[in-house]
């Protein structure tokens, strides 16, 4: 764990426009300056950083924060990678706890295979550019390929000799275990960079290849994958590192580190099948493009790709092969919520050979004009297959209605059972009773798989459970809380705006008691939402008030700093659109004040002096907010009494809906408002 004084510091060294200024192109504009958002698409700059602030927002598309989560969103990091990247910027040394020694091991050991890694990405490609067999074999096989040298210096691209295990020497000549370099299939620890014979020899597993390497999201070198020179048999045309404790097929993609801020931009990830199409169609200008390897889409691959974009578009070889492989693993995609397209090049062509032959303005429009979405694609290639044959049409149905239950949307689900429905002319309602079967069956089956953690919980619940029915026959005074759940995005709107308050001046005195210690404004605020029993509307605010009342008493404490800095993303980036909204703050402060029933224009008085009259009509506005919703609930109470006939019901409801409308009047009163009736 990083020491807290350590963030403190980094947060305090890091100028925001520094560090967004190394991604974006900034010009000044007044205290501010503006650019074009990295995070989507526009021509005309609405990304603005507030170097007073320490704070960005976009106005286009409302990404907001400081300078650790620019970096988390850019590099779609963590947020302990974003502050070692920050420190090393600022040149502060990053101290963390003391590990165990088990701990110890195991992060030496992943710090010496990334090392190890690095040096052979390195040895690759120097034996690619600097020798007589590199530049002939695997230079020259790239150049034939239709590679720029830019392209191949971008994708770090190498070449492993032929004889010999000069890589293997190189490594022990540096002074690299031996635990590191081959790996241990148990343990798990070990790159694999090299393998060990029957007789105990240690030999380059890579030899005769061109290489590519492989990196993790953020950029570490994890793997490589290796294509044979000279066909050779019982080898295999490509071979990758073996799994380990840095690496695991099965977790990454090949290009995602290049692509990824391509992707998140365009909102939008091409998926292919191997590493020339990737790198080819990105020298050809398309650069959201990852590929799979070769091997079967897995979960975490599709969750990697979901942290830029749900939207993905698959491009496959115009072959039964590449068709067909087109099926395979996209019903993943779908269960994950993506838009899914599939674009099938012309017979004989796959992205590699038609990104050399084409520019990206061409490729896109082909795209375009060729892709479909996953469910007509797959109804229109099965329809053809079927024939007129009942037993393959029935199969055909089946397997499409396996593809729309994993769509996760209601209103998607329905219209691809109406368009199929139409397609393949079958009756519509036993489209959508087969759909909905399988889901259940799918949601029965994830609930036997979690009985176990049902069933502890339920304890838990059942207490929670009793607390609501003894509040349920309680006067509706005592509900509050209950009616708060429920409020609707008014009551959002209003507990915001007391939030805003918190954020901005939570550590300002406001009262002084009789023991002459001051409440705070958040105290204040906070303390009259308990007393009314008024609990957040969402998961988000009450962790906001939690942290506050949790911490506003430390030394030094100021909330504006402390929750715009918050560990927390989802805390930071609130913090942050609330700091940013100031100006609406402000127009409320110089709108008007509070008295017994006085609303006036304020002109000369500024915000801290305003504070205590501001509260007091924040807090009034979210109670009158709760006493509509509740008069709502009652008169809708007394409509079903009323159609039932039921006088035993409407005599008690009858006699609170006068005291509910009198409270709304006098809330009303104080704000200033028009009394209603």
């Amino acid at each position: 764990m990083i020491p807290r004084e350590v963030i403190d510091s980094i947060y305090a060294a890091a100028k925001i426009e520094e560090v967004v200024g190394d991604y974006v192109t900034l010009r000044r504009r007044g205290a501010n300056l503006i650019g074009l958002c990295p995070f989507h698409n526009e021509k005309t700059g609405s990304f603005t950083v507030s170097p007073s602030k320490g704070i960005y927002k976009c106005f286009g598309c409302g990404k907001s924060g400081h300078a650790v989560g620019f970096i988390m969103d850019i590099e779609q990091c963590s947020y302990v990678d974003a502050i070692k990247q920050l420190g090393k910027k600022y040149h502060i040394d990053i101290p963390e706890r003391e590990m165990t020694p088990e701990e110890q091991q195991r992060q030496d050991d992943r710090e010496s295979m990334f090392v190890v890694n690095d040096f052979c990405n390195q040895w690759f490609q120097d034996q690619l550019w600097n020798t007589p067999e590199g530049q002939a074999i695997g230079l020259s096989y790239f150049r034939e390929r239709g590679l720029r040298d830019d392209i191949i210096r971008k994708y770090q691209l190498g070449y492993s000799p032929e004889k010999g295990s000069p890589l293997m020497a190189a490594l022990k000549q540096k002074g690299f275990q031996e635990k590191y370099i081959v790996n241990n299939v148990d343990t798990k620890i070990g790159t694999g960079v090299c393998g060990r014979s029957e007789d105990g020899r240690l030999y380059d597993r890579f030899r005769d290849r061109v290489m590519f390497p492989i990196f993790s999201v953020s950029g570490k070198t994890v793997a490589f994958a290796g294509r044979i020179m000279k066909k050779k048999d019982n080898v295999g045309k490509y071979i990758n590192s073996p799994d380990s404790i840095i690496y695991s097929k099965t977790n990454e993609l090949f290009g995602l580190f290049q692509a990824k801020q391509e992707i998140a931009r365009k909102d939008l990830c091409y998926l292919v099948e191997g590493q020339m199409d990737v790198i080819s169609m990105y020298q050809s200008g398309i650069q959201n493009v990852v590929a799979s390897g070769g091997t079967a889409l897995t979960k975490p691959q599709i969750k990697l790709i979901q942290r830029f974009t749900n939207n993905i578009t698959v491009l496959y070889d115009g072959d039964a092969a590449g068709i067909h492989a087109a099926l395979r693993g996209i019903d993943m995609f779908l269960e994950e919520g993506f838009n899914v397209k599939v674009v099938l090049l012309p017979d004989g062509a796959d992205p590699d050979s038609y990104a050399q032959s084409h520019n990206a303005s061409d490729f896109i429009e082909y795209i375009q004009s060729h892709q479909t979405d996953f469910i007509r694609f797959k109804s229109a290639l099965l329809k053809e297959e079927t024939g007129g044959d009942p037993q393959k049409r029935a199969n055909l149905i089946k397997d499409i209605t396996q593809s729309i239950a994993q769509i996760p949307d209601l209103i998607t689900r329905q219209v691809y059972i109406k368009d199929t429905a139409d397609k393949l002319q079958i009756n519509e309602q036993l489209l959508t009773r087969e759909v909905i079967r399988l889901r259940q069956a799918k949601a029965s089956e994830a609930r036997k798989q979690q009985e176990e953690q049902e069933r502890l919980a339920a304890f838990a619940r059942m207490d929670e459970q009793a607390e609501e029915r003894r509040n349920a026959d309680e006067t509706i005074e005592n509900r509050t809380t209950q009616t708060a759940v429920r409020s609707t995005n008014r009551m959002e709107e209003n507990y915001r705006n007391l939030l805003q308050v918190v954020v901005r001046y939570g550590e300002r005195p406001l009262y002084q008691l009789e023991d002459g210690t001051f409440i705070s404004a958040g105290d204040y605020i906070l303390g009259q939402l308990a007393a009314d029993q008024i609990a957040a509307p969402n998961a988000l605010f009450a962790k906001v008030a939690e942290e506050f009342l949790a911490h506003s008493h430390e030394e030094g404490f100021v909330a504006e700093t402390f929750f715009k800095f918050h560990t927390d993303p989802q805390v930071s980036a609130l913090a942050v659109d609330l700091i940013a909204e100031r100006y609406q703050l402000s127009q409320m402060f110089m709108k008007q004040t509070v008295s017994e029933n006085v609303v006036k224009k304020i002109e000369d008085n500024t915000e801290l002096q305003q504070l205590p009259a501001t509260i007091t009509t924040l807090l009034l506005e979210l109670k009158l907010t709760i006493v509509n919703q509740r008069i709502d609930d009652l008169e809708k109470q007394l409509a079903e009494a009323q159609h039932e006939n039921d006088w035993d019901k409407m005599k008690p409801l009858l006699a609170l809906q006068p005291q509910l409308l009198s409270v709304r009047n006098e809330y009303c009163r104080l704000l200033g408002n028009r009394v209603m009736n």
